[in-house]
């Protein structure tokens, strides 16, 4: 129920109560006056006049007083409750048309009284829909509450801007001062190695220790993405989600190849909106996730459809059988189905965790689900370009 319905209903309630409260007060004071009065009905006698002719006088007691005294008594029961009949009617249908005056009385005046407040708040909508954290609300009125609010939220803003400019400043900082020390360790590794009088042992060390390197990097990398994807999407170009799976296909083919994995592949045309760099990311994740958890002669199906206003990225695979209760746990970071945290040629355990941030920073949901042949389908749904502002 909206603010302005209840502050219309609230008008109608109190006039309604009133108005009730004052026809029932009303309806007292009509029925005490119309109440039977010893004086007036049953006097010591009553004169007989007609057209100015006095015929005599009836008193008490007599049989023609008490003829009298009844008519009397029987006009006086009618016309009381005609009354107060027509009391109850008159006075339930004003207390209704009231009432109903008062709702849309009390509807115009809520409307004028918050349309402040509806100026401030699709403001707000269009600071939040456009993710320009440099906006400002702006609200320019008298000191009061609704002033007081836009200020709060125009100061909340600019923390969060700020809080957000030293996130991306921290993410490139990190990035620079990780990557370097692990491309300087591999280099001088895969020098070490390559010289004419290294041993076998000094090969194998340096084998292993840039397979160590390979994963630090991966796992780099994946954080990195994992930040990226949470911060808010701000530059949204349209492109095709079917164009980004065959870009991300074409690159999987020979890792598919190596691992014996067969990729089936069904792309239809499905335009969203996005940064497309980002969503790369998130089928390549899912792919790679796909070609790596898969066994010898597996299969991966990848699909992309235009769906009403959604646009669907569905990738399937078979492998090991999944329990339904794992599902969720394979979007966390750093967790692997079926105890598996060491192999470090499938991945950091962060690639599920970016897919799930990049789809919520373009405003869409993931959903996986296990097959009963063993494998996963996982099932990514994106605002089409079409169904977008």
């Amino acid at each position: 129920m909206s603010i302005r319905l209840r502050f219309a209903l609230a008008c109608a309630g109190v006039i309604f109560v009133l108005s009730a409260l004052a026809v029932t007060v009303l309806y007292l004071v009509v029925q005490q006056s119309l109440a039977y009065r010893t004086g007036l009905v049953t006097p010591d006698y009553i004169d007989v006049q007609h057209a100015g002719r006095f015929y005599g006088r009836l008193p008490r007691y007599d049989e023609s007083y008490e003829i009298v005294r009844d008519r009397v008594l029987h006009v006086l029961s009618v016309y009381q409750r005609d009354v107060l009949a027509n009391v109850r009617l008159m006075g339930a249908l004003t207390v209704v048309a009231v009432t109903a005056a008062a709702f849309g009385l009390g509807w115009r005046a809520a409307g004028w009284v918050l349309r402040p407040l509806t100026a401030v708040t699709m403001t707000a909508r269009r600071v939040a829909q456009s993710h320009d954290l440099a906006k400002r609300i702006g609200h320019e009125g008298p000191a009061d509450e609704l002033k007081e609010l836009a200020d709060l939220v125009d100061t909340m803003l600019g923390r969060l801007a700020r809080s957000f400019d030293g996130q991306r400043r921290f993410v490139a900082n990190a990035s620079h001062e990780l990557r370097t020390p692990l491309t300087i360790n591999r280099t001088l590794v895969d020098v070490a190695v390559r010289r004419p009088d290294a041993t076998d042992d000094v090969k194998r060390l340096g084998e292993s220790l840039l397979l160590v390197n390979a994963r630090h990097e991966r796992l780099i990398d994946g954080l990195l993405a994992l930040t990226e994807g949470e911060q808010a999407v701000l530059d949204r170009q349209p492109f095709d989600l079917s164009d980004v799976a065959e870009h991300v296909l074409d690159q999987a083919a020979v890792e598919a190849a190596e691992r014996e994995v067969t990729i089936h592949r069904l792309l239809d045309a499905a335009p969203t909106t996005g940064e497309a760099v980002l969503v790369e990311r998130l089928v390549q994740n899912l792919v790679e996730n796909a070609v790596r958890h898969n066994h010898s002669k597996g299969e991966v199906w990848v699909t992309t459809r235009h769906r009403g206003e959604r646009v669907e990225l569905v990738v399937a695979n078979t492998g090991l059988q999944v329990p339904p209760y794992e599902i969720e746990t394979i979007f966390q970071p750093f967790r692997r189905l079926h105890g598996d945290r060491l192999r470090s040629d499938r991945g950091s355990g962060l690639g599920l965790s970016i897919v799930r941030v990049i789809t919520e920073a373009h405003q869409g949901t993931v959903t996986a689900r296990p097959r009963e042949e063993g494998g996963l389908t996982i099932t990514i749904e994106l605002p089409a370009s079409d169904a977008r502002d």
